[in-house]
């Protein structure tokens, strides 16, 4: 009995050597490297550019955005909103000055709310609304080419908008739809808006006239700036008919299509009322997401389906999944480095949200001084946008420690936006969904990983 309560003994001390004190993570050594292995949470929180999104629409001169409103969606967990221009005072005449200062004020209020904005412009909001010309299309677009450069790190995603009622490409009084037309503002829109910014077409066929293949584009191609692989697509009738309202031709083959495509450039929209199909229970709708990868769902619209969500608990698994959702499963270090030596850094991520992220990021591994705080952030080559659901992503770098002095330092992945105004600011930062590694104030993530350089 005694050798079996000594034996009893030192199982206890091993393995209470083995917790860690941040959010129940492992540590263990495996090939000279320190590893830690860390807990997922099922927490819903905010990321930047996903999830489910509010619609607001503003007339011509209206009001702006106010501050108290933004500050309101953080409650929500919203990172984004559909900002919808209507521009029906001027289907015959230049954007005033009024109307380009709304869209300023927006931007800036925006920005300094740590949101983002999916944008449209629209001329009408009647199905037998008239539209603009192509003309005064190109030269509204003019006008705003220099506002939307300036505020391009606060545009998530851009529907292409202006062609008919609701900016849908459906409807028209001036023959938008039409090849040549749908070229010439395609052409347009993708000149006029930042190379960095993805516009989203209503309907696959459109970008497949455009590029001239219904081919779907490879990794070679997705993760450029060529306008194949700035086109994405929105849905606004998502789940409503077994063709979403003219959405599909070729259901089966559209839907292959945009799956593939998403793997670069985004998806999303809103629902509308149902014909001919039930309201679209959680299954099909995780199922749908999943399939088409998306990436921003409408709250404001239709609410029926959002409440068959509700009330069948699924609504909240869909608010965690809606875009990307980054965890680590582990991380493994070298403990001791020499200095100006090399720190061989692995990690394994993993996306269990529908999509993956779809605008550049910047991803650092920081080194915070335990002795003092000075903080070292040192570039990762590492693309988050490759994260795609449902695969594990090796992360495996050598990180070059120049300038960096003999010391221990606590180790943490930042993954930033790629804007300079925002690159510093926690709002439009990658949380990881561990428990216990999010640091709100800076950020980052935190490994539960230290080093010694010597």
């Amino acid at each position: 009995m005694k050798h079996l309560l000594i034996a009893f003994s030192i199982f206890l001390s091993l393995a209470s050597s083995c917790q860690s004190d941040g959010g129940g993570d492992n540590k263990g050594e495996q090939n000279g490297l320190e590893k830690v292995t860390y807990a997922v949470s099922n927490e819903v929180f905010t990321n930047p550019e996903r999830g489910f999104m509010h619609s607001w629409q503003v007339n011509s001169e209206g009001a702006p955005i106010t501050t108290a409103s933004l500050a309101n969606l953080k409650k929500e967990n919203v990172s984004i909103i559909l900002r919808l221009y209507y521009l029906e005072k001027f289907k015959t005449t230049p954007l005033s000055q009024a109307q380009l200062d709304l869209i300023k004020t927006d931007f800036t209020r925006l920005r300094e709310s740590g949101l983002k904005c999916v944008l449209r412009f629209a001329y009408t909001d009647a199905q037998d609304g008239t539209d603009a010309s192509v003309a005064v299309i190109s030269g509204h677009l003019d006008q705003l080419k220099p506002i939307l450069e300036e505020n391009k790190d606060v545009i998530a995603f851009v529907q292409a908008g202006f062609v008919g009622a609701w900016g849908e490409w459906y409807y028209t009084t001036n023959q938008l739809t039409t090849p040549a037309n749908k070229k010439l503002i395609l052409d347009k829109l993708l000149e006029s808006f930042p190379k960095e910014v993805k516009i989203q077409v209503r309907t696959p066929k459109i970008k497949q006239d455009f590029v001239a293949t219904t081919t779907a584009m490879d990794a070679t191609v997705g993760y450029g700036s060529t306008n194949t692989a700035r086109l994405g697509f929105h849905n606004d009738c998502f789940m409503a008919s077994v063709d979403d309202y003219g959405t599909y031709i070729n259901v089966t083959a559209d839907k292959t299509y945009i799956s593939n495509e998403a793997l670069f450039v985004p998806t999303g929209g809103e629902t509308c009322p149902p014909t001919n199909v039930p309201v679209a229970s959680c299954s099909i709708a995780e199922k749908e997401m999943t399939l088409l990868k998306w990436t921003y769902l409408n709250l404001d619209y239709y609410g029926p389906v959002l409440q068959e969500w509700r009330n069948n608990n699924c609504f909240t698994d869909f608010e965690r999944k809606l875009g990307y959702r980054f965890s680590l499963a582990s991380s493994s270090v070298k403990k001791e480095v020499a200095v100006n030596g090399a720190l061989e850094f692995n990690a394994l991520i993993n996306n269990s949200g529908f999509a993956p992220i779809y605008n550049p990021k910047n991803a650092f591994l920081i080194l915070r001084s335990t002795s003092n705080g000075t903080i070292y952030k040192k570039k990762l080559s590492f693309d988050a946008r490759k994260v795609v659901p449902g695969v594990s992503y090796d992360l495996k770098e050598s990180v070059n420690l120049s300038a960096v002095p003999a010391g221990t330092y606590e180790l943490l992945l930042k993954i930033e936006d790629s804007a300079a105004k925002l690159m510093d600011r926690p709002d439009y930062c990658i949380r990881f969904a561990n428990t216990g590694l999010w640091e709100a104030t800076t950020g980052f993530n935190k490994l539960s990983q230290t080093v010694i350089i010597k």
